[in-house]
């Protein structure tokens, strides 16, 4: 039987504290200097993100089917998920201090607690509507 050459384990030429100290940019697009200009004239601590207008959505409150008990519900989410609306109702609850829940792709808060929802809401991007009674 012919022995297979070894293919060594150590990991070739020491590659020190960085390990893309080896890499080229070779064959990538250069930046353009507009970009870099930009990013160096302003540091990244001083700059604002851009206001996002993530649409609107209904703050209603209501009585209906919880056995005369106030809820504040918050409707007509797009383009979020799960998650972030999950989130989004652990601020309401610390913020207002009482109880909440997501139910159906809609956020459900304890009592009547419209205001300070809106301004989470405000505070996310969102476009909050008074809705109902």
């Amino acid at each position: 039987m012919a022995s297979s050459p070894k293919i060594p384990t150590d990991g070739g030429q020491t590659l020190g504290q960085n390990p893309f100290g080896t890499l080229n940019a070779a064959g990538l697009p250069s930046v353009p200097a507009s970009i870099v200009a930009s990013s160096s004239a302003q540091p990244s601590a001083l700059r604002v993100p851009p206001v996002k207008n993530r649409g609107r959505v209904d703050i209603k409150r209501t009585t209906a089917g919880r056995g005369g008990k106030t809820v504040t519900l918050v409707t007509g989410f797009v383009g979020i998920g799960l998650p972030e609306k999950e989130s989004l109702c652990k601020k309401m609850r610390n913020a207002c201090g009482c109880g909440g829940t997501v139910k159906d792709g809609d956020i459900e808060i304890q009592g009547d607690q419209r205001d300070k929802i809106a301004q989470i809401l405000t505070d996310a991007g969102f476009r909050p509507v008074f809705a109902g009674g």
